[in-house]
């Protein structure tokens, strides 16, 4: 097939390149040059495991370009993916839809034939009529312009997996004689081939699909940090009660990691658009017990201040603090919310000298945090320090040795933000090991 994809962020350039790698010819509209100039180059504005070879790959076999033209989209293929940010709003907590009906309205104006535009971006509830009004008002083709919902349920770090080999596919219709079902069936051919678990429903349940998702994924962090205060206080230890938890298959592991809590561009702002949606609709009480869940979330940052503080003496004035983590999850080089970055710049604001850490994220953290000092080695990033916060679990700080470590630090203590270091190594390197959600 000959598809496009509108809006090339993190969402978008990520799926025009796994549509060429099923097959498929690929254009990519962005209006950022620069994006699209870097995107053309073989590489991504950030960093995702494996997509750099998959757009080399593509742009070599020539399935695969990007350009800044709507027209040019336009008239490439009839199946158009919207993929365009919706951040929240600055001055509250619900979806900003403007660069999405803007990317939309441009799109339209040069639709002259039939058309299906699959939408993936995530939205509250009741966009899609919205989507419907701008293409009939401003498409050439008005009515053979049709409209299908297609979320996307991506984690970053797994993006490429999670799209070629999804859990599961869900399609959104407006009519259950929609002919745009079977050019997204063709489209995904192989992944539903492969035995996917495809829904066809109508458009509200594909539009709630990805922020229930995400506000339910939200609620079980939380859930078992709360668990965590209780596991300190009671001097229980909150990582294998989740794994005792997890044995229970009504309750499942996956995703139950208790800690710093979560953070990133998706589950912080999914979980606030869908109250302040459901608060439009007047059914905030339904969902009420989700304010806890962002509060509880929020806490776990001050829970960790509150920890650096106790272990330096409650005044932080001139002290010297090792943050390992800028990302706010592994393999990425997303600082969006990042909870690592939160707990830095609380401890900055308090007096401490601030260092940070992180395999791929420094340069976002130096950009967006010039008042923190950024080394680009774990060890040497430490050199001097008071206390060390693990605060992101890259793999490259569980494999820092703590025996050289401790010689490089003015006081060997830590604080585990996440629960991955091997707690009885550092203790026998002379290490003094705080953990969240478990005893002192």
């Amino acid at each position: 097939m000959k598809l496009t994809v509108i809006g090339c962020g993190y969402l978008g350039a990520t799926h025009a390149a796994c549509m060429a790698e099923l097959g498929h010819d690929v254009l990519g509209m962005d209006a950022d040059l620069g994006k699209v100039q870097l995107l053309n180059s073989g590489r991504a504005p950030f960093f995702e495991p494996g997509l750099d070879d998959l757009l080399v790959k593509h742009i070599a076999s020539g399935r695969l370009k990007f350009t800044a033209s709507y027209a040019e989209a336009a008239q490439f293929g009839d199946l158009h993916f919207i993929g365009v940010g919706t951040p929240q709003q600055a001055d509250g907590d619900a979806y900003d839809l403007s660069h999405l009906f803007s990317a939309v309205r441009r799109l339209a104006a040069h639709l002259k034939g039939p058309a299906v535009v699959a939408v993936k971006s995530t939205v509250p509830v009741g966009t899609a009529p919205r989507i419907a009004e701008i293409l009939g008002e401003f498409a050439p083709a008005g009515e053979k312009v049709e409209v299908a919902w297609n979320p996307e349920f991506l984690r970053e770090s797994c993006a490429i997996e999670d799209t070629l080999r999804p859990d599961r596919l869900v399609l959104g219709f407006d009519s259950e004689q929609s002919w745009g079902e079977a050019v997204l069936r063709e489209c995904f051919a192989e992944i539903v081939e492969a035995g996917t678990p495809t829904i066809v429903t109508d458009w509200a349940t594909a539009e709630l699909a990805k922020a229930s998702a995400n506000s339910f994924l939200a609620t079980k962090i939380s859930f078992i940090n709360a668990v965590a205060e209780v596991c300190e206080s009671a001097g229980a230890d909150v990582h294998q009660l989740a794994e005792i938890l997890g044995h229970d298959v009504r309750i499942g592991r996956s995703g139950m990691r208790p800690g710093l809590g979560f953070g990133g561009g998706c589950l912080p702002k999914d979980l606030r658009g869908f109250m302040a949606r459901a608060g439009e609709l007047g059914v905030d009480q339904a969902v009420a017990f989700l304010r806890e869940v962002d509060a509880i979330n929020r806490r776990r940052r001050e829970r960790m201040v509150a920890l650096a503080c106790e272990q330096l003496g409650g005044d932080l004035a001139g002290r010297r603090i090792t943050v390992w983590g800028a990302a706010f999850k592994p393999n990425t080089d997303d600082i969006r919310d990042s909870p690592a970055l939160a707990v830095a710049q609380k401890l900055h604001d308090l007096g401490a000298t601030v260092t940070v850490t992180d395999p791929k994220a420094l340069d976002n953290a130096r950009k967006v945090h010039p008042e923190l000092g950024c080394v680009d080695d774990p060890v040497a990033a430490a050199q001097g320090a008071d206390l060390l916060l693990h605060l992101t679990e890259w793999p490259e700080f569980s494999h820092v040795d703590p025996e050289q470590l401790a010689r490089q630090v003015a006081d060997a203590k830590v604080i585990d933000g996440r629960g991955t270091l091997d707690v009885d190594a550092w203790r026998a390197a002379g290490w003094t090991v705080r953990v969240l959600g478990r005893a002192s």
